[in-house]
């Protein structure tokens, strides 16, 4: 193999390269969501309770 990478090769790498940065990008988004949705999640929940002390009904 040559030194020098061709055209060719050089766009396929940089499309691996955007295709690899949108993968961690798309898991990076959907692992905040999931925090999101459990933080989300407890505070209702915990809503819930104190109305259930204070004799309230959700």
């Amino acid at each position: 193999m040559t030194e020098s990478t061709s055209a060719v090769e050089q766009a396929v790498q940089a499309r691996i390269q955007v295709a690899r940065w949108r993968a961690e990008n798309a898991r990076r988004r959907r692992a905040e969501l999931a925090e999101a949705r459990r933080r989300g999640l407890a505070a209702r929940h915990a809503q819930k309770l104190r109305n259930l002390a204070d004799g309230r009904q959700p």
